[in-house]
């Protein structure tokens, strides 16, 4: 489902390469989680992925379902089915959150020329997903994000994955603020958007959201390239022994193909 080979990104306007050669294949009904230390590329390939116009891809191809990804803007990538959860979700004051998610469920499918949902059949889904993840329904009326704690600002973000249905879902750090209630909580609604139609890439420092989440693969990216790639064991192991086992042992090691 994504074919990402040999992909160099850097900050749009500046002379930093962040991703440097990475590599990376994800199936249809899998998982894949990217682990490495802070400033190891993580964020910047799931912006990458989405189309964030903050970075320029010198060099490499990205495919989606056989398309190249990266001649679509970031509003055809949504349409495509691509979905990024970010790690620092946006506020959007004035805006409500069922107002927001039927406008852009309807974008969707307006470009896919299927028929737009009517308000009534747009609130009888958002209820339906609303329940993934135990996200009250006065939350959907506010103001996106607005006033929202860490963890309800990360169940409105697995809300909006469960609302917009997509094939390529990229969750960044998902995990970042939560407390252990609220992470089995956005870990339990995630889990239950598992399809065999969907991929899910997930983002993370640490291995506690793994635990909840099980990785059919686990990468770790060093440096702006992935340099091993393994199954949850492999994040059990970076959480004995922290990245400094990666950057003593694997910094140097040829670039893996996965």
């Amino acid at each position: 489902m994504l074919e990402i080979r040999n992909l160099h990104a850097k900050i749009a306007d500046g002379d930093t390469e962040i991703l440097k050669g990475l590599s990376l294949s994800v199936k249809a009904g899998e998982v894949h989680a990217i682990m490495g230390p802070n400033g190891s590329g993580k964020s910047t390939l799931a912006r990458v992925i989405a189309g964030d116009g903050a970075y320029d891809v010198t060099e490499g191809s990205i495919e989606f379902r056989g398309e190249d990804l990266l001649e679509k803007e970031a509003d055809e990538r949504a349409q495509a089915g691509v979905f990024l959860a970010f790690q620092y979700p946006v506020e959007i004051p004035g805006v409500s959150n069922t107002y927001f998610l039927k406008e852009a469920l309807n974008s969707i499918r307006k470009a896919r020329g299927e028929e737009e949902l009517s308000a009534s059949e747009f609130l009888k889904l958002a209820r339906e997903k609303a329940k993934l993840v135990e996200l009250d329904e006065a939350l959907m009326k506010r103001s996106v994000n607005v006033g929202f704690s860490g963890g309800e600002k990360k169940r409105n973000e697995v809300f909006q994955m469960a609302v917009l249905d997509p094939v390529l879902a990229v969750l960044d750090e998902t995990d970042s603020g939560l407390d252990i209630d609220a992470l089995r909580v956005v870990a339990n609604g995630v889990n239950k958007l598992r399809a065999q139609n969907r991929a899910i890439v997930v983002v993370t420092h640490y291995q506690r959201l793994l635990s909840y989440i099980v990785p059919d693969r686990v990468h770790v990216l060093v440096d702006g390239r992935i340099v091993k790639s393994g199954d949850k064991s492999l994040a059990e192991h970076l959480e004995d022994v922290g990245y400094a086992w990666v950057d003593g042992e694997l910094k140097n090691a040829e670039p893996t193909n996965v």
